[in-house]
């Protein structure tokens, strides 16, 4: 398969470069999009009129194919052209641990083993973009932050259970780095809302949880992303910045429509940032050259609008 990045965010279809194979297949195949309930796919009892979508963009302009989806409120990411969602029963707003799939090259879902271990919600996840979907910590239906961790085979359709974290962390970022599985910030079930700068990593050779006081500041980590670049950025105090080895640095200052950031990802040698400029505003989308530090406005049609609640960005 040719190389090539999707990249979409649910709200805001934006930049996507399909590789030419998942191209060839769809004008071959005039791609229509399956529209999914549960009761059609999984024999679940409830059934939503699927207004939330995924849109996929096939080039730099904001522009596309959209195919319907469950409303999911978080979702997990996976590879291989695949994507993996759980989240809300959207009627009475219960956590799900649903699991489906979705593969762009047949533009067809299906759906996987259901996440063991009870319902969690604003749990830290990512993958190794290879087969391994990694979930940590979150907060349990009573609201307990939760220190379990799992992994999702992709290929083998299991789950796994991962040891434990040292501590609970709820609200934290799940990023794959290093070969490791890092689990940052967070807050502790008592400490609601004062999120911790600290991080654990999960060392997939050894089996093993390290610990490591990770961010500049007591923060909220969900703008953490791996650049694909073996360094780390996150969005702090109106800037960009930088972690290559132990230290952060300031790459650039955030453009001021984008001071309030609510998702961040990485390709290409490209930061792809949106946010607004107040909060509640509208959301707004701008692309930073890792090479010279500029910025650059993303046009987004109406159609194409809206808030983000989450995103992904996938290589293929």
């Amino acid at each position: 398969m040719a190389d090539g990045t999707i990249s979409f965010v649910d709200g805001l279809g934006i930049k996507g470069i399909d590789s030419h194979e998942i191209r060839r297949k769809n004008r071959a195949s005039a791609f229509t999009p399956q529209n999914l309930t549960p009761n059609q796919a999984c024999g679940s009892k409830w059934v939503y009129p699927q207004p939330f979508s995924v849109r996929v963009a096939a080039d730099a302009r904001v522009s596309g194919r959209e195919t319907k989806v469950l409303p999911p409120c978080r979702s997990r990411i996976g590879a291989g052209g695949d994507r993996r969602l759980a989240g809300c029963n959207p009627f009475l707003w219960q956590v799900c641990n649903s699991v489906f799939i979705y593969n762009f090259l047949s533009a067809t879902w299906r759906c996987g083993t259901d996440m063991p271990g009870g319902r969690r919600l604003f749990s830290g996840y990512d993958s190794n973009f290879v087969q391994m979907v990694y979930v940590a910590g979150g907060h349990d239906e009573d609201k307990n932050a939760l220190k379990s961790a799992l992994a999702y085979d992709v290929v083998k359709d299991e789950w796994i259970q991962l040891p434990d974290m040292a501590k609970p962390r709820e609200e934290c970022k799940g990023v794959f780095h290093h070969g490791k599985f890092h689990v940052i910030g967070g807050y502790l079930t008592e400490s609601q809302g004062n999120f911790q700068r600290d991080a654990q990593a999960f060392d997939v050779a050894t089996w093993q949880w390290d610990s490591d006081d990770f961010l500049e500041a007591a923060t909220c980590s969900t703008t953490c992303v791996e650049g694909g670049d073996s360094r780390l950025y996150t969005c702090h105090n109106n800037n960009v910045t930088v972690r290559d080895g132990a230290a952060w640095q300031v790459l650039a200052g955030l453009p001021a429509e984008l001071c309030n950031v609510a998702y961040v990802t990485a390709w290409q040698g490209k930061l792809l940032v949106i946010g607004s400029g107040r909060s509640g505003g509208p959301h707004t989308a701008c692309v930073m050259d890792l090479k010279n530090y500029k910025w650059t406005k993303v046009a987004v049609p109406e159609e194409y609008s809206g808030h983000v609640q989450s995103g992904c960005c996938l290589e293929i």
